[in-house]
C-alpha cells in the first residue's frame, strides 16, 4: 500500500512544509518513545510551524477549507486549544473565524482546566498540532465537557494515521480531521529524497504494520494497544 499510495494536492504541499520546515525527524538507531507507549521511526514537531508566518497562513487557510467542505464549521461557536502546542494554532483559527477562543490545560489548576469563557452548550471546535493515538485529546475533550460544551470535530494539522484511536476517543464520537498523515511524508519524501534510503525502508515498514513495529521495538503494540 505505501509503495502506490498517491497524497491529494492538499495533504501533498502539507507533507513538504513540514519535511522543508524541518519538522519530521527520522532514527534508525533508536525509536522515538511516544507518551502513549507506542514506538516509532519517525517523529512530527509542528510546534516548528510559529516561525514560519506563510506556512502556517497556509495551513490554516486549508484546514479551514478542510472544515469547510465537511460541513463542520456551521454551528461552531468557539475555538479551544490544546495546551501548550493547540494554543497558538486555535487562536489563528479563532482569529480567521471571528470566534472566541479558549484554551484547556493540560492539568487542573484552580476551578477549572478552562482557560477563557465558554457558555454551556456551545459547539467548540478542539484545535490541537498533531495526534498519535489521542490519549491526551480524551483529557481535553471531557475537560470541555464537563464545562457544558460539545465537542463533536477535532482539528490538527497531522495525524500519525498509524495507530487506533484510543478506546475513549472513539467512544466520545469526535471525529478527527487532519491535513496530512505519514503516508503522505513518505511519498514526498520517496519523490524528493528528503530521507535516506535506511530510513525510508523504516518508515515504509512502520506504515506496513504499525503495531507489530511497535511491539519489535521496544513499545506496546496489537496486544498493548489499551494502553
Amino acid at each position: 500500500m505505501t509503495e502506490s499510495y498517491i497524497p491529494d494536492a492538499c495533504a501533498r504541499a502539507v507533507a513538504t512544509a513540514l519535511l522543508d520546515t524541518g519538522c519530521v525527524a527520522a532514527r534508525t538507531d533508536e525509536p522515538f518513545r511516544l507518551p502513549s507507549g507506542w514506538a516509532s521511526p519517525v517523529y512530527i514537531d509542528c510546534r516548528r510551524l510559529i516561525s514560519f508566518p506563510q506556512v502556517r497562513r497556509d495551513f490554516i487557510a486549508k484546514g479551514l477549507q478542510l472544515l469547510r467542505d465537511r460541513k463542520v464549521v456551521p454551528g461552531v461557536a468557539s475555538v479551544a486549544g490544546g495546551e501548550a502546542s493547540g494554543i497558538a494554532l486555535a487562536a489563528w483559527m479563532a482569529e480567521a473565524l471571528d470566534l472566541p477562543l479558549q484554551y484547556v490545560r493540560k492539568k487542573q489548576a484552580g476551578q477549572s482546566r478552562i482557560v477563557g469563557v465558554l457558555k454551556p452548550g456551545d459547539k467548540v471546535l478542539l484545535v490541537d498540532d498533531m495526534m498519535a493515538a489521542g490519549q491526551s485529546k480524551v483529557g481535553f475533550c471531557k475537560a470541555l465537557t464537563a464545562a457544558g460544551a460539545k465537542v463533536e470535530d477535532l482539528f490538527v494539522i497531522f495525524n500519525y494515521g498509524a495507530f487506533p484511536p484510543h478506546p475513549a476517543l472513539e467512544a466520545l464520537n469526535v471525529r478527527v480531521h487532519a491535513l496530512a498523515t505519514w503516508h503522505d511524508v513518505l511519498a514526498v519524501a520517496r519523490e524528493r529524497g528528503d530521507l535516506n534510503p535506511r530510513a525510508l525502508e523504516e518508515l515504509a515498514e512502520f506504515l506496513e504494520d504499525p503495531a507489530r513495529w511497535s511491539r519489535d521495538h521496544g513499545g506496546i503494540g496489537a496486544m498493548g494497544a489499551e494502553r
